[in-house]
């Protein structure tokens, strides 16, 4: 094999969600690279349900600290053996302090919190005195220290955490800080990866547009074989692809199927007005899934978030937007796939 081995098939069904064999095939095709894989998966309409990170088993607790005048914020996410230790109120504590003890040194990530010295110890010796005393491994592994006009922050259940900062007028702070706690609760559940569909990544986006289309392709043929109306393929997926000569050239074959159709000329401008906002909506699926200010807000789904910062104050823009998922990212150690695996292959 050029590049699938058992551990990385494994590691790839559980990103992807294929089958072994077609995991075989990517990775062999990709020499191997994970990422590459899923790509190949993707574009070939392959991933049927991408386990998310948040099934990886991973214990502990996300905090967030928010100071007094609502300037700052400070997450972090520390990890334990098992839940019973998250829930233990010495290691709360210990979160506690520690978050504090962050914040005060406006300590912004992992590796600077690890440097620092806390209690006249260095964090280290500090972290291991009290690993002996919970009786646990624990993991300092994420940190946050973000800054704004209007800092906010909400964390369910010590699972998942978002921090938002935005820009007002000086008259509307309060209601900044109020919006900004429920906008940090729709993201701790819709799980936007960044603020604006602008903010996407023009290779992420390419890659998306191949993946996407793909899937709807299929889907149709299982729409074909039931009988049933099929999707719409989109050409796009991202407003950022929606140049003026796209939006222009989509109106004019909107115009001519109209008038083949023999609409009368006085109405033709107001069918199309509907129909490019409903292509719209086709062609810009990414940002949908992705961008927060795209999503349907979950306290009141008749309007877009962005719709609803608007409605509570036209000056209020969001500067920052940061998520924590507790465990997201640490490998699930499962010591006999490897083996199903190979004997699935006939090694």
């Amino acid at each position: 094999m050029a590049g699938a081995t058992p551990k990385l098939i494994k590691e790839l069904r559980e990103k992807s969600g294929a089958g072994m064999l077609d995991c075989k095939k990517a990775l062999n095709e990709c020499d191997g690279n994970i990422d590459d894989a899923v790509k190949f998966l993707r574009e070939a309409g392959l991933v049927k349900a991408a386990k998310k990170s948040s099934n990886v088993a991973a214990e502990g607790i996300i905090n967030i600290l928010v100071n007094d005048n609502n300037t700052n914020a400070t997450m972090i996410e520390i990890n334990s053996q098992t839940d019973f230790v998250a829930k233990n109120e010495q290691f709360l504590n210990l979160v506690n302090g520690i978050t504090a003890h962050a914040q005060a040194n406006d300590i912004a990530d992992a590796a600077a919190l690890a440097t620092s010295s806390i209690e006249g110890q260095d964090f280290t010796t500090f972290l291991n005195e009290k690993i002996a005393v919970i009786g646990e491994n624990l993991v300092a592994r994420k940190v946050s220290n973000v800054k704004g006009e209007v800092v906010n922050a909400y964390v369910h259940l010590g699972k998942v955490g978002v921090v938002l900062a935005a820009t007002c007028d000086e008259a509307a702070k309060e209601k900044t800080v109020d919006l900004l706690k429920k906008v940090a609760m729709h993201a701790a559940s819709m799980k936007p990866t960044v603020i604006s569909y602008k903010d996407l990544a023009a290779d992420f986006i390419e890659s998306e547009n191949k993946a996407i289309i793909a899937d709807i392709e299929k889907l149709n043929e299982e729409l074909v074989r039931l009988g049933k109306p099929l999707k719409n393929i989109p050409e796009f997926v991202s407003r950022v692809q929606l140049t003026e000569e796209a939006v222009a050239a989509a109106e004019a074959k909107m115009t001519e199927e109209l008038l083949a159709q023999g609409k009368p000329e006085k109405i033709i401008g107001n069918i199309v007005k509907g129909k490019i906002a409903k292509w719209i909506e086709d062609n810009s699926q990414l940002d949908t899934a992705h961008a927060l200010l795209s999503q349907n807000y979950v306290m009141d789904d008749s309007m877009t978030v962005e719709q609803a910062i608007k409605a509570v104050d036209a000056s209020i823009e969001l500067t920052s937007y940061v998520r924590f998922e507790l465990g997201e990212g640490i490998e699930k150690k499962e010591e006999d796939f490897a083996a199903e695996v190979a004997a699935q292959m006939g090694q």
